[in-house]
């Protein structure tokens, strides 16, 4: 593995109002690597998700993607926002899937998984549709490729939302409690198609609820508690013994 991590979240701040939501978050994430962050919810995991992925801007600290600083450039010791097509390009580095899937209604799974690629990246849609076509057939889709969400199952739409991140070729694929909003017998087929792309080496940050999950594929675990991070390390330690008060009352609580 690279020296430098892919993701380097240095004293990450972030306020909404009077309500700090992120207080002075580090986290390396190398190349190849699974952090699960984990925790109550409010505790500020999914916000840490959205200021990798700028949905939301950091208010103190940076995060660096490959080496890059994110949202901001530095010029005469002053630090200056980037345009809305350089977060644009930025932002292409990663994929994310949410809690919800989000899918175009109006859109088949096909034409889901294709859209990004064609109309973001200007690729052709012959090249495209071939690729889209093997990534719904890595998720276990490739016979639902003409069906429309509304026809689909909701693990079927969330596989579909996976393959279309996976479409846009990012470096760091980012999951938000993904299978939060599953009927439980939907769950194994999602944690399965991660579990895959884990393997293949695909550097992810997942939050999630599903411990069995985090202690099969993360190489980090970070419990997270009103916005800092409590614990971290190998899932082996943070949740088979962990150190702090607070991870043990946690894993007390949900185990």
């Amino acid at each position: 593995m690279s020296a430098r991590p892919l993701v380097a979240i240095r004293d990450a701040v972030k306020r909404f109002g009077d309500f700090q939501a992120l207080r002075g978050v580090s986290l390396d994430v190398r190349a190849g690597e699974v952090l699960c962050l984990i925790g109550a919810s409010g505790s500020g995991k999914t916000t840490l998700l959205r200021c990798v992925n700028q949905l939301a801007r950091l208010d103190g600290g940076g995060i660096w993607l490959d080496g890059e600083l994110l949202g901001v450039r530095e010029h005469a010791g002053k630090l200056h926002r980037l345009s809305d097509a350089e977060v644009a390009r930025q932002r292409a580095k990663t994929g994310m899937v949410f809690q919800r899937f989000n899918l175009f209604p109006h859109k088949t799974a096909l034409g889901n998984v294709t859209e990004g690629p064609v109309q973001v990246q200007g690729r052709r849609p012959a090249d495209v549709h071939a690729e889209a076509m093997e990534l719904l057939r890595s998720v276990g889709l490739a016979n639902k490729a003409g069906n429309y969400p509304s026809e689909l199952s909701g693990g079927q739409q969330q596989r579909v939302a996976i393959a279309r991140a996976l479409a846009m070729k990012p470096r760091l694929m980012l999951f938000d409690e993904p299978t939060s909003a599953l009927d439980p017998e939907l769950v194994g087929d999602v944690l399965a198609v991660m579990k895959q792309l884990a393997k293949t080496g695909m550097t992810m940050m997942v939050v999630t609820h599903e411990l069995g999950f985090a202690r099969e594929v993360a190489d980090t675990v970070a419990y997270m508690d009103q916005g800092a991070i409590v614990e971290s390390g190998p899932p082996s330690q943070v949740l088979g013994a962990p150190r702090e008060a607070r991870t043990k009352a946690f894993l007390a609580a949900v185990i």
